[in-house]
């Protein structure tokens, strides 16, 4: 299979998707042609493990990779051993019609290690067959620079430059990163919010010259690697809620999910999976404060906010007011036509907003998407109600996911929540909703004594550069 840019040309082939990060123009990797697939291959999938069914849905996009090859990848990625629940991601029922899913059994407690383990293995793969290096130049608002650095962290092929914005991040959360003393991980907190560190990423991928000759990656859900592995847990949880049926009433049961959105990657997982043929019905959007991607879902007009005014919230890592992969979604909403998504795209450059109110309807009626907003207050109540009430603690993100996702449930429909965390990522939070303190347990109480390694930068690309000029792979 080929990829495609959303603004044009041919990109390569998956391996060459997941060292490049952003394409030559600007725009993001997507596949030439969306893979189907149908009951009989959901039925074929159902009693695999959830490494054989990640070759699988994997196996999809990454056709030049061989089939033993990526089975290999992924029993590695997938490896028990790496997670806390034997099921890998287990279903519970927490009530109001909701089931959780639980995407944060991997090393560093969130839905982020379920992509980023493959991802790990697979540039190693590719770079032992290439013979070659990749400095990986990323930018997290909590959960993705802590996954990344845990599965790329003593590989001697990758280093990882992995931006975050300080103070916006929850204690541990930085404690699970500037811990990380690995010769190939370098921590740089930006003076600024996330979007910043975006930024920066992005003027540094879009000078050619820089990023060849320092060999520059991505591993945000810019790169393709991280969406594709994401499809596999949107087609795990179908099947394991639907072995809970009787065998004659399973095909094409449809069922919603809710998704905690920051950068849009999550949720877009989904939007291929339905697209691939997975019968799910709606795909609930759930922001924070920081609403835009809510506003742009009822509306039709995106406006992106500023750094001054992308609030803190007591859900960070959803701090994000310019959503990398709202590109996708816009090149499908479009035909998949590059002409019209650049030109959007110039808009958005020149005026610092969009309007595609003239396609909002389709939103929900073609492609399922619905959205809410929820605030500070609201994830308190939510997080406090559902301990009450079933005695599962939700971290915050996904809080906003049920919070909006019970505004959204329809007779019938099962509404699966996406957990994005484990709680005690977000101890501070958890204690004023519940007004009792998490007790630490020995494995974090000695992630908090280490000693921590940062480097403080201001939101200056030229800083950054000289930054990765002195210490990138070659």
């Amino acid at each position: 299979m080929q990829y495609i840019s959303t603004r044009g040309g041919v990109i390569g082939h998956y391996c060459d998707i997941l060292l490049e990060g952003l394409a030559p123009n600007g725009g993001l990797a997507v596949p030439e042609r969306m893979p189907q697939i149908d009951s009989v291959d959901l039925e074929r999938w159902r009693h695999l493990d959830y490494a054989d069914l990640a070759t699988e849905v994997i196996g999809l996009f990454a056709t030049d990779i061989p089939r033993d090859d990526l089975a290999r990848l992924c029993r590695a990625a997938y490896d028990p051993a790496r997670y806390a629940s034997a099921e890998m991601v287990p279903l519970r029922d927490i009530g109001d019609g909701l089931t959780l899913v639980g995407l944060s059994e991997g090393p560093t407690l969130a839905f982020k290690d379920m992509a980023m383990q493959f991802l790990g293995e697979a540039l190693d793969y590719v770079l032992e067959k290439t013979d070659g290096v990749l400095n990986v130049l990323g930018a997290t608002s909590g959960d993705t620079g802590s996954a990344a650095e845990h599965a790329l962290r003593g590989r001697d092929r990758v280093s990882v430059f992995m931006l975050s914005p300080q103070g916006r991040m929850s204690a541990f959360q930085r404690a699970q990163m500037y811990s990380l003393h690995d010769a190939n991980v370098h921590n740089i907190a930006v003076e600024g919010v996330f979007d910043d560190c975006q930024n920066l990423v992005k003027q540094l991928a879009q000078d050619l010259d820089f990023k060849k000759a320092h060999r520059i990656g991505a591993v945000n859900s810019i790169n393709f690697g991280r969406i594709s592995a994401q499809i596999a847990y949107y087609v795990w949880a179908w099947l394991r809620y639907t072995d809970r049926l009787p065998e004659a009433e399973r095909e094409g049961v449809e069922v919603s999910f809710a998704v905690p959105s920051g950068n849009f990657g999550n949720i877009l997982s989904g939007l291929y999976a339905k697209l691939m043929g997975l019968p799910i019905r709606k795909l609930v959007l759930a922001t924070n404060e920081n609403n835009v991607l809510d506003e742009f879902f009822r509306t039709g007009i995106y406006r992106p906010r500023s750094a001054a005014d992308t609030v803190a919230t007591s859900s960070p890592s959803m701090d994000v007011s310019r959503a990398s992969n709202l590109e996708r979604f816009v090149f499908n909403l479009l035909g998949r036509d590059p002409h019209r998504t650049a030109a959007t795209w110039e808009t958005l450059a020149d005026h610092d907003t969009f309007d595609l109110s003239a396609e909002q309807g389709r939103f929900e009626s073609e492609f399922g998407i619905v959205s809410g907003t929820s605030t500070h207050e609201d994830r308190l109540r939510t997080i406090r109600a559902f301990f009450e009430s079933h005695g599962v603690t939700l971290d915050p993100h996904t809080a906003d996911g049920a919070k909006v996702a019970r505004e959204h449930v329809e007779p019938g429909v099962p509404m699966l929540v996406l957990e994005t965390a484990k709680p005690q990522k977000f101890a501070d939070t958890i204690t004023e909703a519940l007004s009792t303190p998490i007790v630490a347990d020995a494995e974090t109480r000695a992630l908090f004594d280490a000693p921590q390694r940062v480097t403080m930068l201001p939101a200056d690309a030229e800083q950054l550069r000289a930054l990765i000029e002195k210490s990138a792979l070659r």
